[in-house]
Parts: structure tokens; sequence; C-alpha cells
């Protein structure tokens, strides 16, 4: 009897065993699957037209400390599938393993391609940006990722009007700051901002959403660890400078 409890036992944690390495696996494999696709235009190449390319960040939103070595650039489209899914599961783990120990911050940049709900979205967030900063920038980033629609019969349908947009906001703002937000985005006062990020995805060969630069460089991995390389390559390039 004793033996077969044993037995038992053992069964038991090799099946726990078991189960822990294939959600392992699987984490893995989704984070490598994010990295590898995209959600990409109607071009025949996805070659970079250039690399190591100059970069103005200045009013760019970013996560980490404005001071770590290495920037990288998220360029996306709030209406883009493999954007919501790079937000929810890719992110984090930039944030954790790069942000937050100080090797990197993490820029967000605008490709707007797929359809005027991607414009749309896109402008109002450059409004949110100018007019109540970073912080309130990235808690409406992410809520409106997570309110992308699963269906993907309404990706080229308008969704993100105006008052959507205002709605997701009153969600991590003040009535107060809406309006300010709303005005800036009726005066297209921040225009200008969005049109910098459409011009750097056009120069820096961007084809699909999202892409990856690493100080201006497109980044070529399949996964997270090719990530750490290449930023751990990029901060000691700046080291022997």
């Amino acid at each position: 009897m004793a033996n077969k409890k044993k037995n038992e036992k053992s069964g038991s944690n090799s099946s726990a065993k078991f189960i822990f390495w294939m959600v392992g696996l699987v984490v893995v494999c989704l984070v490598a699957f994010i990295f590898l696709g995209n959600h990409n235009k109607n071009q025949e190449t996805t070659d970079t037209k250039n690399s190591n390319n100059t970069i103005d960040y200045s009013n760019q939103p970013y996560l980490g400390d404005k001071n770590a070595p290495v920037s990288i650039i998220e360029f996306g489209d709030y209406k883009c599938p493999n954007c919501k899914n790079f937000a929810a599961t890719v992110v984090p783990v930039i944030e954790k393993d790069l942000v937050d120990t100080g090797k990197a911050k993490l820029y967000f940049m605008n490709d707007s391609f797929i359809n005027t709900d991607s414009i749309r979205s896109a402008k109002f967030a450059e409004s949110v940006y100018k007019e109540l900063g970073n912080d309130t920038f990235w808690k409406f980033h992410e809520l409106l990722y997570q309110k992308q629609p699963t269906d993907s019969k309404y990706e080229k349908m308008d969704v993100y009007t105006e008052e959507f947009l205002t709605n997701t906001l009153k969600e991590v703002a003040s009535a107060q700051e809406v309006d300010k937000v709303v005005k800036n985005f009726e005066a297209k006062d921040s225009d200008a901002a969005w049109q910098k990020d459409m011009d750097y995805a056009e120069k820096l060969g961007v084809t699909g959403t999202p892409t990856i630069f690493v100080d201006g460089e497109m980044f070529q991995g399949q996964t997270i660890d090719d990530l750490k390389k290449m930023v751990e390559n990029a901060a000691k390039g700046k080291d022997n400078e």
C-alpha cells in the first residue's frame, strides 16, 4: 500500500512538472510568435531603408528612465490586433527586463495605416499626451488596446469614433482634463506630432506593426532574448565610444 501511494505521488509530481513545462513552452512560443508576426501594409518588401538613423525622441511618450542608455521604439497602430497582443504580453516583459532595470526606455510611435480609426485614435492619443502628459497617455494607450474589438470584422469598420475615444478617456481622466484634450483634438493641435511619427515610419522603412527599433536600427530577431542581446550590444557600443 505504501509503495502504491509513493508511486501515485511520484506520478502526480511528474504530471505537475509536465504541465508546468508545457505552460512555459506555450508562453515562450507566444512571445516568439508575436515578435515574428506583424500586421503588414500592402508593400512587397520588409527591408529597412536605413539603419542607425538619427531620431528626435523629444516630445514622444516613453516608459522608463529618461537617462537610460538605449532607446527602443515600438511603431504601432491602435487598430492592429498584433499590436494589442504585443501590448498585453510582450511590453510587460520588456518593462520588467529592460525598462525597470534601467537598461533601456521604450517609446511608442504611430504608424496608422489600417483605416480611418487608426488615424483618429492616434491623433486623439497625441492630444492626450500633449495636454495631460506621459502618465495619462500610457493609461489611455493601454485602455485603448484593451478595448480593441476581438472580432476581425471590425478591423475595417469605424469603431473608434470621437465619442468612443472621449468616453474611453473619461475612465482615466477628469471631466476638465477630457475637455482640454477634446478641444486640442478638434483644433488639430496635435496633428503635427502624429505626422512626425508617420514621417519616421516612412523614413525607417516600417512595413507593418508592431515593428521595433533599437537606437534607430530595426529589430530583426524572433524572441525577447534576441531583443535583450540587441539592447546589450547597443549599450556596449556606447560604452566604447
